[in-house]
């Protein structure tokens, strides 16, 4: 009994020090929340069919960005994507890649597409990648940003994909018959 007391009063000690505030200026999750608010609204309204995505695609001056891991994106991803992996965020990068904040921007993630578990296995529906790229995109003043909105079979995909991948498929472009 006296263990299963000294016990409790250490985890209780224990769990005090994790209340305490541990200041980090480049960490600022009340922020992130009050971001997160605002966003959901605009992204409701920045979410676009297939047709649209692939309408959108084609216009000048619209980057395509796959945020997913090196790896992934490698193996498939939409033709003419531009890769920066999401913990590769920072102002520099994204310039480097992303003409201007004014530049239309479509973003995907695995969770938009079914039947490809080698490259674009889902994800638990909140950890979804669009949804934090859509909030760090927000975060560094990218407001025109457009996300991909439904779940596609990817074997039935109007969009076209490109990657080591295909190289395993009879018709260009398609992913229909990848061998698992």
């Amino acid at each position: 009994m006296k263990g299963v007391v000294i016990l409790a009063l250490l985890l209780l000690c224990n769990g005090s020090m994790h209340t305490e505030d541990i200041p980090n200026r480049l960490i600022d999750y009340d922020a992130f929340e009050d971001q997160v608010a605002v966003v959901g609204k605009i992204r409701k309204e920045h979410r676009i069919t297939e047709k649209e995505f692939i309408r959108m695609a084609a216009r000048p001056f619209t980057v395509i960005l796959d945020a997913r891991s090196t790896e992934k994106f490698e193996l498939l991803h939409v033709k003419g994507a531009t890769h920066l992996s999401l913990p590769d965020f920072t102002a520099e990068e994204l310039a480097r890649i992303i003409p201007s904040k004014d530049t239309r921007v479509l973003i995907y993630c695995n969770n938009n597409f079914l039947n490809e578990p080698v490259s674009m296995a889902s994800k638990a529906p909140p950890a979804s990648l669009n949804i934090h790229t859509f909030n760090a995109l927000y975060s560094y003043g990218y407001r025109n940003v457009y996300e991909l909105g439904p779940l596609i079979d990817i074997s039935k995909a109007k969009i076209e994909f490109e990657g080591r991948l295909l190289a395993f498929h009879s018709r260009p472009g398609s992913v229909a018959e990848a061998p698992r």
